[in-house]
């Protein structure tokens, strides 16, 4: 199932791939029912969303995961070793909120989720991305 906010782009999703499921995302409510979700993949979604509206989705996230899902993702990633990467990402990627790697963790954390950094890597020379599974901590 694919979600997305633009109703052309669920349109062209549903005309390109009709054996897939699309929906619309409406005020940051999921289309789906509890509990009824094993993986949650995100990539390079959380950099376009603000601090408020992350802890919003991260909410609605625990009410649609099964009890043992996660939440995967791969985001660009600040790193303080890397000034050049920064700046390059920055100028190019159209994101206002390109986060460190604490600040992706950090979400998670606050809202009661393990989380464990899968890999860190850099892709086209320049650019950093941070790959990281959340789970929630009692499972």
């Amino acid at each position: 199932m694919g979600i997305e906010p633009d109703q052309k782009r669920v349109m062209y999703s549903k005309k390109l791939y009709s054996n897939y499921d699309f929906k619309v995302l409406k005020e940051y409510s999921l289309p789906i029912k509890n509990e009824s979700i094993d993986y949650i993949l995100i990539i390079s979604v959380l950099h376009h969303i603000s601090c408020a509206d992350i802890k919003t989705y991260i909410e609605e996230f625990k009410r649609v995961l099964k009890p043992n899902g996660k939440v995967i993702a791969i985001e660009p990633c600040m790193y303080k070793h890397k000034p050049f990467c920064n700046i390059f990402m920055n100028w190019l990627d159209q994101g206002r909120f390109i986060r460190d790697e604490k600040g992706y963790i950090g979400f998670f954390h606050k809202d009661g989720y393990k989380c464990d950094v899968l890999r860190r890597f850099t892709k086209c020379f320049v650019y950093n991305e941070l790959f990281f599974s959340a789970c929630l901590k009692n499972y």
